[in-house]
């Protein structure tokens, strides 16, 4: 992460919190190391800023002026005490004779204790209740393809497909071992518009790597080019890209359910990104999930994610037709909104965090962490942008095997 004009780079640092991660009541540091890569010594004038992560200034330092020998590093902080629980960004601005190079880095400050105002309408349980009744009616249809040419090894390969709401077709890869079950699962859900395809990884687990409505092999009925799902449909709850979606995910439940070779009772879901936003919406909608392991989660929090994070795609769409606004917006999404669903999530939860993620921001994964019921744990990786480092996943697996009564992987 390592960032700066040809002279002196910038690279974050955290010295008094190793995750960038600071309690109540304790001073907030923010760090830079200064790499000097011209070949004499530099006098390099620096100053800091201190902002919110929706821009609102909070302090900023005096200059100060450090001389850094060619070739060599040092590293500059900057401590400032916070207001109230969040996010905050640091600014480093550095001048030098011939250049100029600034760069930003976050830190959190009291996280826990986030506890963002829930946007729930007054009919939300209700809307649930008839939508999920509404895909208890429709025929799942399933079926089983198997694909020898990937069920050599130890795993039998299928495609899955099936009906969900609105009879829609839906689709998924489904890894079942050779081996006598029955057994755990985890349920794989995608990034908003990536193709979920078999990982072959588990001798003892079943993997369903499930691609809902738009996604993948799930394309028949609903085309996934252009990658707009967050505005299909958005004039109304009812018909909303995200209603099909996160009832496409019940309805792959469904099917695992209705497998002699799963174990019913230890049913995982994990996904990252829109994959986080909907293992949440999944747990929450389906008491049937046994853990839930989401990693910078979108799909919640919308209040404040359009305070932290902008998007040109919901600007225009909300300036093509006068009846709409914000407020009709924010309303509409409100039902889609994992925070307002957190206090139906009775599993243990899991949760990564990109400290650094501009497209789902820390702040907004916490909106729906700090509203869970039950057991929960999370991991900040403090260089990370919209992604968690690579041990997550080893460390997600992990948690999952010790709750299913498996060795851990190595």
């Amino acid at each position: 992460m390592a960032h700066g004009a040809p002279g002196i780079h910038l690279r974050p640092v955290f010295e008094k919190s190793a995750n960038g991660i600071f309690d109540k009541n304790q001073e907030v540091h923010f760090g830079f190391e200064l790499n000097n890569r011209l070949k004499d010594t530099v006098e390099v004038k620096f100053a800091w800023q201190v902002a919110t992560d929706q821009k609102e200034p909070i302090s900023q330092s005096a200059p100060s002026v450090i001389k850094i020998p060619a070739d060599e590093k040092r590293i500059v902080s900057y401590a400032a005490k916070i207001p109230a629980p969040g996010f905050y960004k640091g600014t480093l601005i550095c001048t030098w004779e011939g250049g100029k190079v600034s760069q930003t880095v976050q830190v959190g400050y009291a996280p826990g204790k986030l506890l963002p105002p829930l946007t729930k309408e007054p009919d939300f349980e209700k809307f649930w209740k008839e939508s999920l009744a509404q895909l208890r009616k429709v025929d799942p249809q399933y079926q089983l393809i198997q694909q020898p040419e990937l069920s050599k090894g130890e795993l039998n390969v299928y495609e899955v497909r099936m009906r969900s709401h609105g009879n829609i077709r839906v689709r998924g890869w489904y890894e079942v071992p050779k081996s006598r079950g029955p057994h755990p699962v985890i349920l794989r859900v995608p990034g908003y518009g990536s193709n979920m395809k078999p990982i072959s990884r588990f001798k003892d687990m079943i993997v369903f790597s499930f691609n809902p409505r738009g996604h993948g092999n799930s394309q028949e009925d609903i085309k996934g080019k252009p990658g707009n799902y967050w505005i299909r449909g958005l004039d109304d709850k009812e018909g909303y890209y995200y209603q099909g979606a996160y009832l496409d995910c019940v309805r792959a439940v469904d099917f695992l359910c209705s497998r002699k070779e799963v174990d019913s009772k230890r049913i995982a879901v994990k996904g990252g990104s829109q994959g986080g936003g909907l293992s949440l919406s999944t747990a929450a909608l389906d008491s049937r999930i046994s853990l839930c392991a989401p990693h910078i989660p979108f799909l919640t929090n919308w209040d404040l994610y359009f305070k932290t994070s902008h998007w040109p795609e919901m600007d225009k769409w909300i300036e093509e037709k006068e009846s709409r606004t914000w407020q009709s917006t924010l309303k509409t999404m409100s039902y889609f909104d994992t925070m307002n669903m957190a206090s139906w999530i009775e599993c243990p939860v899991f949760m990564g965090v990109g400290l650094q993620d501009a497209i789902c921001p820390p702040v907004t994964n916490f909106a729906v962490y700090n509203r869970l019921k039950g057991k929960r744990e999370y991991r900040v990786y403090p260089y990370a942008k919209h992604n968690v480092d690579k041990t997550f996943h080893l460390l997600v697996f992990n948690w999952m095997r010790k709750h299913f009564g498996l060795k851990s992987l190595q």
